[in-house]
């Protein structure tokens, strides 16, 4: 490829090659009046100059720097084209910088977010192994009680092998949680849309959850039931899920004779589902975690409550697979409303 600049410059070298040619001619026809021998040199040392150097820098420059540009110019950038610009020259070499500045920017972002996702994978695994090992380390110490005696002793024996069972439905629950988001995240468990009465349903789990309810002094109650049924196409099972966790979670972390109140608000095609509480709330910095896997605001009273940390992080992607959006607001030791969209039934 022949540009402008290679062209100038072979100009300028032989140029400069043909005035010193030029001046060595004088010196040495000094005495002879034939001007026509000192100009006839000249102009045939330019030109074989010209087309010299021309030729170097066509084979052993521009040559080599072509598969290079090629190259540059064709490398995947994460499935998407650099944008299209217009540059100010168009001399090669300005194409070359641009295109490996833009390579080179791509590359760092990729970096960044391979950092990000190792990240996110060794706080996964670091807080699914802690999960893991107080029912597991409960277990052992229980079984090795029964086994050093303990099994013989009726007092003790029946009251261990409960508190094992109960261990054992901990490590269940966390692994069919975990089970349940890497279905969802994938997209390999399909929801069963179907018609029904989100009101019942709600009413559903208030008498599920009123001896809980009961124990820990709180109302819950629907504030503003409708006359008629509200009807959603959704997943029942799952939004059955979705409402029982926001529900239940407000029950253990509310106040002694507080309240759990559900409303339902019309928004032209949607339903929104509105689950608030007058508990002990959430500071502002922890609300956008919230729904993060494993994630407690309070990692002492959370664990000592039950659970396995993976409650919120299943109701968001239960809903956001309906494609619907979730939204949480909380202010500490006023309480925390959770709010969700569900479509209505045609």
């Amino acid at each position: 490829m022949k540009t402008y600049s290679s062209k100038f410059l072979a100009v300028i070298v032989s140029v400069t090659l043909s005035i010193l040619a030029f001046v060595i001619a004088i010196l040495a026809h000094y005495y002879n009046n034939h001007f026509w021998i000192i100009i006839v040199p000249t102009i045939l040392f330019f030109a074989a100059a010209y087309y010299a150097i021309l030729f170097i820098m066509q084979k052993y420059i521009i040559d080599r720097i072509k598969p290079i540009y090629n190259t540059i110019r064709d490398l995947p950038l994460s499935g998407k084209k650099l944008e299209e610009k217009q540059l100010s020259t168009n001399s090669l070499l300005l194409n070359v910088k641009y295109e490996v500045e833009e390579w080179a920017k791509t590359q760092l972002k990729e970096i960044e977010r391979l950092k990000e996702l190792e990240k996110y994978r060794k706080d996964f695994v670091g807080n699914v192994s802690h999960e893991l090992k107080t029912p597991i380390f409960n277990i052992q110490g229980y079984v090795l009680t029964l086994l050093e005696g303990g099994l013989d002793d009726p007092k003790i024996n029946k009251l261990y092998l409960k508190r094992t069972e109960k261990s054992i439905d901990r490590m269940v629950s966390i692994v069919e949680d975990l089970e349940s988001i890497t279905k969802l995240e994938s997209g390999e468990l399909k929801l069963n849309f179907v018609k029904f009465d989100i009101v019942k349903t709600v009413e559903e789990v208030i008498e599920m959850e009123h001896w809980q309810a009961l124990e820990n002094k709180i109302k819950v109650q629907i504030t503003n039931k409708p006359e008629k049924p509200i009807l959603v196409k959704a997943d029942k099972k799952r939004i059955l899920e979705v409402i029982t966790n926001l529900i239940v979670n407000a029950i253990k972390y509310g106040k002694k004779k507080g309240y759990v109140n559900i409303s339902f608000y019309d928004l032209e095609d949607n339903i929104i589902v509105e689950v608030a509480d007058n508990g002990i709330g959430m500071e502002k910095k922890d609300l956008p975690r919230i729904f993060e896997r494993f994630f407690r605001v309070d990692k002492s009273r959370s664990r000592e409550q039950g659970g396995t940390g993976l409650g919120l992080s299943i109701v968001k992607h239960i809903i956001e697979a309906h494609n619907q959006s979730i939204n949480v607001r909380s202010v500490v030791d006023q309480g925390t409303t959770f709010n969700f969209t569900l479509e209505k039934a045609k």
